[in-house]
């Protein structure tokens, strides 16, 4: 069983996205982060970041990993899912991964900061990583040219990516005209499993009367 405590963020969402694809047993403990639920104590002692999402893994002696990247490798290790074992395929999908940690992410995030929650708008700030989030996206348009995944098969790069690309429209950057990423958004968006899984846990209005580590959906 794994417990997983989140929010309903794109890095939040590439856990539950992934639980249900991989089909593990699983608790979802929501934290509400406007409340800083994320910093108190009892979030700490499994993340001390104080960032979500974190998972504990209560059949390898409670063992908890932090990092979405992290905990998608580890999960992917423990089932043998979402990852190839080839050394060179495998390399590929941590690339693109890895791609989505340092750059799509941080980027597109910085870009919801300084566009929507900064007091002050710094249309320098603003251009400059709305500009760099589309030419991310237009990395990801480029490498999806021929291919319905970023990698041989569906993977754990996919499902990293895809949650932040997803957001394009609520970060206020175009992707008009990368036809082949608004194909593979959509092609993620069909899958029983990422529909079920962006869901969890709902959004944060339904979320403010929860309290840190309570179980809101057992799987």
């Amino acid at each position: 069983m794994i417990s997983l405590y989140t929010a309903a963020t794109p890095n939040g969402r590439k856990i539950s996205i992934m639980l249900e694809e991989i089909g593990l047993d699983y608790t979802v403990h929501a934290l509400n982060l406007g409340q800083r639920d994320q910093m108190k104590d009892e979030f700490l002692k499994l993340n001390p970041n104080g960032r979500i999402p974190v998972i504990v893994d209560h059949d390898n002696d409670d063992f908890a990993v932090f990092e979405s990247g992290a905990i998608m490798l580890y999960l992917a290790e423990k089932t043998g899912q979402l990852m190839p074992t080839g050394q060179k395929q495998r390399s590929e999908v941590i690339q693109w991964l890895m791609f989505q940690m340092a750059g799509v992410g941080p980027m597109m995030g910085q870009t919801n900061v300084f566009s929507r929650y900064f007091p002050e708008k710094i249309p320098a700030a603003i251009d400059r990583y709305r500009n760099e989030s589309r030419r991310l996206l237009t990395v990801l348009d480029t490498r999806l040219e021929g291919r319905d995944y970023l990698c041989d098969s569906y993977s754990i790069a996919d499902i990293a990516n895809w949650c932040w690309a997803t957001i394009h429209e609520w970060s206020n950057v175009s992707i008009d005209g990368l036809e082949h990423l608004n194909a593979w958004i959509d092609r993620i968006a069909a899958r029983p499993a990422v529909i079920r899984g962006r869901e969890i846990p709902p959004s944060i209005d339904q979320n403010e009367t929860k309290k840190l580590g309570e179980k809101i959906v057992v799987r």
